[in-house]
């Protein structure tokens, strides 16, 4: 089950216990980064562009509930 993302009027909310704040996501994304390494061999990735990404789970870290996630309009959105 794909999670969508929160946008500007909508929030994510547990279904179990109410939970607005707390979650741990697992995405996959494809990216392209732009590294750039120092004479010692440091990298630093200077740019980043994000091609896909996609959301495989959302847990509630409150209750551990997996999948229970559903988007709730946030306060004052319709202002």
């Amino acid at each position: 089950m794909t999670v969508p993302l929160p946008t500007a009027e909508t929030r994510w909310r547990c279904t179990l216990c109410g939970n607005l704040t707390r979650f741990d996501v697992t995405r996959s994304s494809k990216v392209v980064e732009y590294v750039h390494l120092d004479l010692a061999g440091e990298a630093k990735v200077e740019e980043r562009e994000v091609l896909s990404e996609t959301i495989e789970s959302v847990r509630c870290r409150w209750c551990n509930a997996v999948d229970q996630v559903e988007l709730v309009d946030r306060p004052g959105a319709g202002s």
